[in-house]
């Protein structure tokens, strides 16, 4: 592997995106570098660490981004399940704002689900949608996040 592949890099879905700063307390303690990627100007830390990446308006110009770039010793940050799905294919570790982690085990019915709440809602039907965002989400992806880069460190890539 070249420098280039053993290096871990987050990718950051970041237009509604919550935890954008806990993203940068875990990379930044773990000198990791991280790429905000949004279709508009997002402040991010003045650090050499964090990269803003501003893609053009268009419904999957972020999405392009991020799934062209994943790979083994990325880890992705989204809870856009059509992106997760692209990226797990590619080796991803992909984790969603509440700690749940996209894998090649669950984005098959993390899919399934979500196509068909979509056809419940297009057919008039009222559904719930997701519940409100918690601390203790934000602690579990914390912990989901830092789990990652150290399963990848332990696996050879560095930071």
């Amino acid at each position: 592997m070249d420098q280039a592949t053993t290096t871990i890099e987050i990718l950051v879905d970041a237009d509604a995106c919550p935890v954008k700063d806990e993203v940068y307390r875990v990379a930044g303690r773990r000198r990791t570098k991280v790429f905000v990627v949004a279709n508009s100007f997002l402040q991010v830390p003045r650090d050499p660490l964090f990269e803003r990446v501003v893609v053009p308006a268009g419904p999957d110009a972020a999405d392009d981004w991020i799934a062209e770039r994943s790979r083994r010793g990325t880890v992705v940050v989204t809870a856009d399940i059509p992106l997760a799905s692209r990226c797990v294919k590619t080796g991803a570790d992909v984790i969603g704002p509440t700690g749940k982690p996209f894998t090649p085990d669950s984005i098959g019915m993390a899919l399934a689900t979500r196509n068909l709440m979509e056809e419940l809602r297009s057919a008039g039907q009222t559904t719930s949608g997701p519940r409100p965002f918690s601390p203790k989400d934000r602690s579990a992806f914390l912990s989901a996040l830092d789990l990652a880069i150290v399963r990848l460190m332990r696996a050879g890539f560095t930071a």
